[in-house]
């Protein structure tokens, strides 16, 4: 596939109802860094956080623009666990999101590809901390 092997999934957009909570929460609960914040006019802005690693992709902070966006808050991908935070070392970034006040699902669990247990963001939307087996 020649010309295709410098392609990434660079950013994804998850779709919030303020700005500022996003940011606090990312930053405040996952440790997240705050890459944008760029005023787009219009009350629009172009908010992007990553892991401190800088590793993975960036999330865009996008806020909800009229009643179907809304409606998504939360529920991106229907109630499945909707993205994966992977860590090298589960037992203390559990305890520390734990600490931060994330919200929890379930108990950790160790499956056959790694420890993982499974957390809600500031809108409900589930996500996988895991640490896949090396």
């Amino acid at each position: 596939m020649s010309g295709l092997d410098g392609r990434r999934v660079a950013t994804v957009s998850v779709v919030v109802a303020d700005y500022d909570q996003a940011i606090a929460w990312y930053v405040g609960k996952l440790g997240f860094t705050l890459a944008e914040d760029v005023d787009l006019g219009g009350g629009k802005r172009w908010v992007t956080v990553e892991p401190c690693s800088g590793q993975g992709a960036r999330l865009l902070l996008a806020k909800a623009d009229g009643d179907r966006q809304v409606a998504a808050i939360g529920n991106q991908t229907g109630g499945r666990v909707f993205l994966f935070l992977e860590t090298d070392d589960f037992a203390r970034d559990h305890a520390t999101m734990l600490a931060n006040g994330v919200e929890f699902r379930e108990a950790p669990r160790h499956e056959a590809y790694g420890t993982v247990a499974v957390f809600a963001d500031l809108s409900g939307n589930l996500w996988d901390l895991i640490e896949p087996k090396r």
